[in-house]
């Protein structure tokens, strides 16, 4: 594949990122694909190893094809960075020299503001072994580094990319903290509703002997009390709550839990017996002619395996 020494000023809608001497394809796809996740496209490789194009790269950029399709290969990164205004060169170590030292942050916000200049911006991301070298630093133009823990600062190439194209997005968002979908917008219970759940729970645990010693209710009663309210809940919520403490209220203090299913509840049985009844019905006419219930089960000893 030809080298492209003077590439077209393609439109950017954000900076470039320059990998200087990439090792791996499967490191450039995934670049790739932190690029896409927040919205830059323009991926220049200075030299990569393996040459170019890659299949292991497209492989794992999944499916960011149009970053991909749009590399651009340079034999040298001055000639990389020569129609850029301003570029960050990202680093671990601290370096000799007086260029101004940043965090992704800032970083972030400084490519932006030149950006809506209408210069065009670079980041500069080193060998996936030792980054790059003093002489490559000293043509970019400010640092950027992570604030990592300094006894395992390293950072593959890929996370590297990501981190900067998180801060690129999120420093172009009128809202930082804004997300792209959010949670239900549910209507805040009222206090009649809270407090109908408090006295529909507090009868049904007073019914089962919850409340014990007796003369340790008010305080029991006041902790139930401060727990629900603390959850601020929604309507909704209100009636799951009721709605599981209805279920488990059909034990009646007559029919204890441990006695039986919520089923078996006397407040229940005559409605259980039509089903059954009704079962044992449909069972009867639908049985073959010559079925003989007391016989067996067939297959040896007649046990549940057979």
């Amino acid at each position: 594949m030809p080298v492209t020494k003077d590439p077209e000023r393609i439109p950017s809608a954000g900076p470039a990122i320059i990998l200087v001497e990439p090792q791996l394809g499967e490191n450039i796809g995934m670049v790739a694909r932190a690029m896409a996740n927040f919205g830059l496209a323009e991926l220049r490789l200075v030299n990569p190893r393996d040459g170019w194009p890659s299949e292991k790269a497209r492989a794992a950029a999944s499916r960011a094809d149009h970053v991909i399709d749009a590399v651009k290969v340079f034999d040298d990164l001055a000639s990389a960075l020569a129609d850029l205004n301003f570029v960050f060169a990202t680093t671990a170590r601290q370096r000799d020299g007086f260029k101004a030292v940043r965090g992704p942050v800032e970083a972030g916000r400084v490519l932006r503001s030149r950006h809506g200049m209408g210069q065009r911006t670079g980041i500069l991301f080193g060998r996936e072994r030792f980054g790059l070298y003093n002489d490559e630093v000293g043509l970019a133009d400010e640092i950027v580094t992570f604030p990592v823990d300094p006894d395992f600062s390293s950072l593959n190439i890929a996370q590297a990319a990501l981190l900067m194209s998180y801060e690129w997005m999120k420093s172009g968002l009128e809202d930082e903290t804004k997300t792209n979908f959010a949670g239900p917008e549910m209507k805040p219970a009222s206090k009649e509703e809270l407090h109908g759940l408090f006295a529909y729970l507090e009868g049904a645990l007073e019914a089962r002997g919850y409340f014990r010693p007796a003369p340790k209710k008010p305080k029991m009663v006041d902790n139930l009390r401060a727990v629900l309210t603390r959850a601020g809940f929604a309507e909704p919520e209100l009636k799951v709550l009721r709605g599981i403490i209805s279920s488990l209220d059909r034990f009646s203090p007559a029919m204890p839990r441990g006695d039986g299913s919520p089923g078996d509840d006397p407040r229940r049985l005559p409605a259980a017996a039509a089903r059954a009844g009704k079962a044992e019905a449909e069972r009867q006419t639908h049985r073959p002619a010559g079925d003989d219930e007391d016989a067996p089960p067939l297959g040896g000893m007649g046990t549940d395996n057979d």
